[in-house]
């Protein structure tokens, strides 16, 4: 996977955490994603890439589906809570019926 594929499950990563309403402490996994991507610019910059572009790209264009199934490997990556990870899975369930 190159860094463009990685930002982009990042930032679509985000955009799913971000559709969870139902949970709680949204705001605060959000800060810790928004951390991970910083840092992810920092130690692995991309040559002549519009981060913020590309970003507005992925929330406009990108389904919630693909969000939110980013959203499992970046929860995953930031060690998130179980329940809020079993939250995506049941959303994701209810597109496969």
């Amino acid at each position: 996977m190159d860094l463009k594929d990685t930002f982009k499950y990042l930032v679509g990563g985000y955009y799913g955490v971000e559709s969870m309403d139902s949970y709680d402490l949204k705001e605060y996994i959000l800060k810790d994603i928004e951390d991970y991507i910083r840092d992810f610019i920092c130690n692995s910059p991309i040559d002549h890439f519009d981060y913020r572009k590309e970003a507005e790209f992925i929330k406009d264009t990108m389904d919630l589906k693909t969000k939110l199934q980013d959203s499992l490997i970046v929860l995953y990556k930031i060690d998130a809570p179980m329940e809020l990870i079993f939250m995506v899975k049941e959303n994701l369930k209810e597109f496969d019926q």
